[in-house]
């Protein structure tokens, strides 16, 4: 830790790190996420990121794919709402470390050299499946083979593109061909500059980890040192250095993965100067604030206060019927006023204890997704909800942000766990939504509609866990319908509400699929939540 007054630096300036420069593609967060995968640090940019306030030194640059086509310069209008194409910053390929571009990056690598060499294809040049040739320069300098070094010479590969490169500068080499592509592989002849057409960072590329290996160890001599043991270190110094020795933290936690990683991580670092407060807002699962307590409290030794305020939440949450985003709002004001009584409550009393140092910072659990989400070339996306962080209050509550898990994916929030000792049922713990079953429930919120909810809830989740399938699924739950079909309970003709079942699989929890149930599961949780056979029950839903 610095004994010179300066922070302990941030993971960027700590570890060797790939920039990722994103340009739009759906597939960019795939580049950090490989990258990360074989311990290589990496941090995603927007394309229009001016280097000369870069805040660290990269290895290596990687340019991704896009939406667009390098040479649309039409501008924004009604008809065309995309506006221009977006352009990297021309100094990226003079910092002098390695530059490799993926599909839009090459052909932006390309429109660089010469903005004519860029042509439309007559179609969709290639889509999906493709056999990559690898084109070897024995006879060049090194640089130019290592990129494809350990690979056949004949490769699958997943490509998406649209337009084409049409001829190479004089100071490229091809290194790669499809079929439809010429040029789906180039190498500068004497910078280490690459460009490929195809998408390394997809699965359906299967050798596309070797690849990007290749380009960030063997060519960025970037080191594969990026561990949560490494990491967990840091950040416990960082954070003793930015709270001080007597400096205070709040935050909100929810019994969840990251809040409790984030909690733990806190109380590591500060001991008691921590305080977690949970809000139990009457739209948990069954017995949630009890166990969270339990677990936190006894277990982690979390400095831990419980606020009940269930029905306060419920009153304000009378009335909405068919309008979920007020829900979210109602819930989140309400939850933003709650923990913001009880952050007074607990300054006042530490003002007064011998315990010298006033709160003055916010913990918030935001991960690498939330932060990808809000990273966009044209500003922060206006299509994607608001997350389920403590948003309002650091205006509000004129407190300082402190986000040790920003710089992580899930499953680096879970590794982190486990090696600070939380127990794993509760590190692969399924996610749960701030707004809590209120979302979950379709129609107005009620007492009697949130007991349904919570038992259905476990129900499903007891029957995933006796089947083996709770760390294969990574995220379920019961949703109470607004709807009513018969049924029998104890004989006699039931006209109850429908519960739907949902579950997903997700790697990244930025991109999912459903999970594919088998019949006899089906059958037994259909069972357990009194869906009735014929008979005694009827075919038809009344």
């Amino acid at each position: 830790m610095p004994t010179n007054g300066e922070l302990p630096p941030e993971p960027s300036k700590a570890f060797d790190t790939i920039l990722v420069l994103d340009f739009g593609s759906q597939y960019t967060h795939l580049i950090t996420r490989r990258l990360r995968e074989i311990k290589v640090y990496c941090e995603m940019l927007p394309c229009n990121t001016d280097l000369k306030d870069l805040p660290f030194e990269p290895s290596g640059v990687i340019l991704s794919g896009s939406p667009y086509s390098v040479y649309d310069d039409r501008p924004t209008t009604k008809d065309h709402p995309e506006g221009p194409a977006p352009h990297v910053d021309a100094a990226v390929f003079d910092l002098g470390v390695p530059v490799l571009g993926i599909c839009y990056g090459l052909q932006e690598m390309m429109w660089h050299q010469d903005k004519g060499i860029v042509v439309p294809g007559t179609a969709r040049n290639e889509y999906g499946k493709a056999a990559l040739r690898i084109a070897r320069h024995p006879h060049e300098k090194p640089h130019i083979d290592k990129l494809f070094a350990g690979l056949e010479d004949d490769m699958e590969v997943w490509m998406s593109h649209g337009d084409k490169v049409s001829r190479l500068p004089p100071d490229y080499l091809p290194i790669a061909t499809t079929d439809n592509a010429p040029f789906a592989g180039v190498a500068h002849k004497s910078k280490e500059l690459y460009g490929v057409q195809f998408h390394p960072e997809v699965t359906h590329t299967p050798r596309g980890a070797q690849f990007l290996k290749n380009f960030a160890v063997d060519i960025c001599k970037a080191s594969q040192n990026w561990t949560m043991d490494r990491f967990v270190d840091k950040e416990i110094a960082r954070i003793r250095a930015l709270v001080g020795p007597k400096g205070q933290v709040i935050g909100a936690v929810s019994g969840g993965v990251d809040s409790t990683v984030a909690a733990k991580l806190m109380h590591e670092a500060i001991g008691d100067r921590f305080h977690a407060v949970l809000v139990d807002n009457g739209v948990l699962r069954l017995n949630e604030a009890r166990d969270v307590k339990k677990i936190l409290s006894e277990k982690l030794g979390v400095n831990l206060t419980v606020v009940d305020a269930g029905q306060r939440f419920l009153e304000q949450l009378k009335g909405v019927v068919d309008n979920p985003e007020e829900k979210r709002k109602r819930i989140g004001n309400t939850f933003i006023q709650v923990f913001q009584e009880k952050a007074e409550e607990i300054a006042a009393a530490a003002e007064g204890s011998s315990r010298a140092g006033n709160i003055e910072w916010l913990l918030q659990g935001t991960l690498y997704p939330d932060v990808i989400e809000s990273i966009s070339f044209k500003g922060p996306s206006q299509t994607i909800k608001s997350h389920h962080n403590v948003g309002g209050l650091p205006e509000i509550m004129h407190l300082k942000l402190i986000e040790p898990l920003r710089e992580l994916f899930k499953d680096e929030v879970r590794e982190l766990g486990t090696n600070l000792g939380i127990d794993q049922e509760l590190v692969w713990r399924h996610p749960f939504p701030g707004p809590g079953l209120a979302i979950r429930i379709l129609g107005e919120v009620t007492p009697s509609q949130i007991k349904i909810a919570q038992e259905a809830d476990k129900i499903f989740i007891e029957e995933i866990r006796a089947a083996g399938l709770y760390r294969e699924i990574s995220q379920a739950f019961a949703a109470l319908l607004p709807v009513k079909a018969v049924g029998v309970k104890g004989d006699k003709r039931a006209h109850e509400q429908v519960i739907a079942l949902r579950a997903v699989k997700t790697t990244d929890f930025m991109t999912a699929q459903a999970f594919q149930f088998d019949n006899e599961f089906l059958s037994k949780e259909a069972d357990e939540t009194i869906v009735t056979s014929k008979p005694p029950g009827t075919i038809e839903m009344e």
